[in-house]
């Protein structure tokens, strides 16, 4: 037996397609004058595009619930910041700070002249940087005792010591870590300094909300300073601030619409070229021009409707329009196609309504599918995911009202002209046969409306003949189908295999434009830095007996299995009770009795004035403390991927105390622990929504079933071979990876639904005749799509370059699944279910 048909709603809907064709090719002007005043209205809100942006690193690009923004919470309320003490490994949040980083030439030392000179010649023009006329750096500095916090290394370096060891030197009296300031370092076997490439500087501000915008102020000046700086003949400088990631981002909000009006351009070329006829009647340059002027529309449109209502505007958001853009040039091409395949004399309603019955209910599959998954993205851990998923699915029902509406109607208008024998150009009545007593470029020129007298359609043009006669036949032969298969399964092996090597993690410079000031510092720091990464807080969350040996020393060893991973240096730690415990065998203090601990702690720390900050000491209980482990070797994204987990793994590893570990940067490592199961939870929605909808539209569940496995198909495919391409999966992948996974579905839908609604005796027959009528469509949106987005890879922005990638990826392997794969799937499928099935003879094509 074969498969039952599922396809319960698609005649009531196609019947009412029919209708709504009919009104539409009847009264054209309404359905297109509508939509032009809808847009203009709409447009207006444009107006509120730079109140609506909000590019908030953290609040647009991490996850609302993350849990190191639950534990920088409990960081602020058991350790309060001490401005009269500035200690960085201690800030919860960034800070206002600027820094840089100067790099020597190639072999030559920066801690020896003349490059140490040139360091210290712009230390001083930095400190000597005035905001208001008054206000120096001294006045807004970060203190420590009531001084500045000054760059140690170049005091240290100053004072010609003989031997500076690395990465911790002792200068007076005082452990120095110079792991995070020097970089390129050649230490001799006594671990002293010989030689370093880099020297780091770091000029910290207060945070007093007094000097707020002083602060600003003096960060923009530092950013002018530099910028402009050309003395340092001897060094290489790269800066940041902590305004400059925001700023870039911002910077770059609307980059994306000088991009999409070069988009239009070339899908517009495309489309024309793509539309034209040899017959000055049915040229369908003008319909190419309006496909995609009706996509432009729908942006417009729904754009301008959420800014009205206060949606914020996103980077993120800036994609969209690319992807509607491909939207409305496939139903383009599919309603061009169906129109072509009705009868040339019969009225212009009864032709639309013939078009509409075809063409719409496959194009209002994909556009409710697309609809539906992005709904659900509404409901993401990221608000950046949520403004886009708005914004598009807002886009996508435009689109799909525009194009049943303004596009059919202009459609119809050129059928009427059509219809009249009128120039595609002039709109003059011209004649249908060559005239004899006219030249022949006059009859090239000023003759048309020629059709298939067999037919009495629009002739085939030779695209759609290529695949009836020529790639249909050859899909067809057994030998072919068995390479096919072949080939899949060698697809679908290298695939999977890559999934299992995809890179998780953003760079911060892959936010910046590529000639910035902040992709420059950060490759640098990468490079000369990533030896040592960020201090981490280990904190003891809950009242803890520390004067209870036995449990003390439980916890001792918690910590000590933090300094045993891979990727701590064991010597580098800092800890109070460590200290307070040699301090009090030093004063014989018999710290296992609770009243000795507790009454001694003052005492210490008028001693170690900065481990105050490290204990929340309230009446005669500890309720919350911590201690500070190094890392190293974070030299990557996916380093910092590890080091979260493994991180993690000794937190659940301790019984003796619970535990939670803090730095400022985990803020934006958060998302790692989201992104692929957020990745894999949209491409399982999606696979589910597209099986359900074709389900119900699709005339055969086998059909259906192809579909929505075609998505997961794409997706391994394109997860495989991103790593090829270096992309790394990061929530901004994760979104465009999202998108283009639903959008290439179209491919597979149009040709199993033409497969499954042929009415060929056979497989084959079956699979040529879907081919021959929809081949060249589904060439033709993906080329465009293509080329349309091509001008992306261009840009000087990540974001945009990344997009371009994945969509290329994902419309190439796509195309290969609805050209190739699908249909030697489907003949061989088919060949073995509905071998004995009686054939549907009511079943009609739909000529895509």
């Amino acid at each position: 037996m074969g498969c039952r048909r599922t396809d319960c709603i698609s005649k009531p809907l196609s019947g009412l397609f029919e209708k709504l064709g009919s009104l539409v090719g009847s009264s054209p002007l309404s359905f297109f004058v509508i939509p032009l005043i809808l847009t203009a209205a709409l447009g207006g809100g444009f107006t509120f595009l730079r109140d609506r942006e909000d590019n908030d690193f953290e609040g647009q690009y991490t996850p609302k619930k993350g849990p190191s923004k639950v534990t920088r919470a409990f960081v602020k309320e058991n350790f309060p910041y001490n401005g009269s003490m500035f200690s960085e490994e201690r800030l919860y949040h960034m800070g206002h700070y600027a820094s840089l980083i100067a790099l020597s030439p190639q072999g030559s030392n920066i801690l020896e002249n003349p490059a140490f000179e040139d360091v210290l010649r712009l230390n001083d023009k930095i400190l000597n940087i005035t905001v208001n006329g008054t206000l120096g750096y001294k006045d807004l500095c970060a203190k420590v005792y009531g001084e500045c916090v000054s760059n140690v290394i170049l005091e240290i370096v100053q004072s010609n010591e003989t031997q500076i060891t690395f990465p911790v030197y002792t200068y007076r009296s005082i452990s120095v870590f110079l792991g995070s300031v020097l970089g390129g370092v050649i230490t001799g076997a006594d671990s002293s300094v010989v030689s370093a490439r880099t020297v780091k500087l770091f000029y910290y501000l207060d945070n007093l909300e007094s000097t707020a915008d002083a602060s600003k102020l003096w960060l923009r000046g530092f950013k002018k300073l530099l910028s402009d700086e050309t003395d340092g003949r001897h060094i290489d400088v790269s800066y940041y601030t902590s305004k400059s990631k925001q700023e870039e981002i911002d910077s770059h909000t609307t980059d994306g619409f000088p991009l999409f009006l070069i988009t239009y351009a070339c899908a517009i070329t495309f489309s024309v070229i793509s539309c034209l006829r040899r017959d000055n009647v049915r040229n369908k340059v003008w319909v190419a021009v309006f496909g995609v002027l009706s996509a432009g529309l729908a942006v417009v449109s729904s754009f301008g409707l959420l800014l009205y209502i206060g949606l914020p505007f996103v980077i993120t958001v800036a994609n969209s329009p690319f992807l509607i853009l491909g939207i409305g040039l496939n139903n383009m091409f599919v309603m061009v196609a169906d129109w072509q395949h009705t009868k040339v004399n019969d009225p212009v309603p009864k032709r639309m309504a013939h078009t509409y019955k075809e063409a719409i209910l496959p194009i209002t599959i994909t556009a409710l599918t697309d609809v539906l998954k992005f709904s659900i993205g509404v409901t993401s851990d990221f608000p950046s995911v949520q403004s886009f998923c708005l914004y598009t699915s807002t886009s996508i029902i435009f689109c799909y009202i525009y194009t049943i509406t303004f596009f059919g109607a202009f459609l119809a208008l050129n059928g009427r002209r059509e219809a009249s024998n009128r120039h595609w150009l002039t709109c003059a009545k011209i004649p249908s046969d060559n005239l004899d007593h006219r030249s022949e470029i006059h009859n090239i020129c000023c003759v048309g409306g020629g059709y298939d007298k067999n037919t009495g359609a629009e002739k085939k043009q030779p695209a759609s003949n290529f695949f009836k006669d020529y790639y249909g036949p050859f899909l067809i032969k057994p030998w072919v189908k068995g390479a096919v298969i072949f080939l899949y399964v060698v697809y679908l092996a290298a695939s999977i295999y890559g999934c299992f090597h995809v890179k998780q993690g953003i760079e911060l410079y892959d936010l910046a434009a590529d000639d910035s000031h902040v992709r420059k510092f950060n490759t640098d720091d990468r490079e000369y830095f990533s030896d040592y990464g960020p201090s981490v807080m280990v904190i003891v969350s809950e009242e803890f007996p520390y004067w209870d040996k036995t449990r003390r020393q439980e916890l001792q060893r918690c910590m000590q299995d933090f300094r045993g991973l891979h990727f701590v240096d064991k010597d580098i730690y800092t800890s109070w009770l460590d200290s307070y415990l040699s301090y009090g065998e030093e004063a014989h203090l018999n710290l296992d009795d609770k009243d000795v601990f507790l009454q001694n702690l003052t005492q210490f720390f008028d001693v170690f004035p900065f481990f105050k900050q490290d204990v929340n000491l309230t009446g005669d209980a500890i309720f919350a403390s911590r201690v500070f482990i190094q890392t190293v070797n974070i030299d990557d994204a996916s380093m910092e991927v590890h080091m979260l987990k493994d991180l993690q793994t000794a937190v659940d590893s301790c019984r003796v105390a619970p535990l939670l570990v803090y730095n400022q940067k985990f803020i934006f490592f958060d998302q790692y622990g989201v992104v692929i199961s957020s990745t894999i939870k949209n491409v399982c929605v999606i696979t589910a929504v597209m099986l359900v909808v074709s389900l119900l539209l699709v005339p055969n569940p086998l059909c259906s079933i192809w579909v929505a496995g075609s998505i997961a198909s794409v997706t391994v495919g394109v997860t495989g071979v991103m790593v090829l391409w270096d992309i790394t999966l990061d929530t901004i992948s994760m979104i465009i990876f999202t998108v283009c996974i639903g959008f290439t579905v179209d491919f597979s839908a149009h040709m199993s639904y033409g497969f499954a609604a042929s009415k060929k005796s056979s497989p084959d027959e079956k699979a040529v005749e879907a081919l021959s009528h929809l081949g060249y469509p589904i060439l033709q949106g993906a080329l465009s799509t293509i080329l349309g987005v091509s001008v992306l890879a261009t840009s000087d922005f990540h974001t945009f370059r990344m997009f371009f990638k994945i969509f290329f990826l994902v419309i190439v392997i796509g195309m290969l699944h609805g050209l190739i794969f699908i249909p030697v799937i489907l003949m061989l499928c088919t060949l073995r279910t509905d071998k004995f099935e009686n054939k549907d003879k009511s079943l009609k094509i739909t000529k895509l």
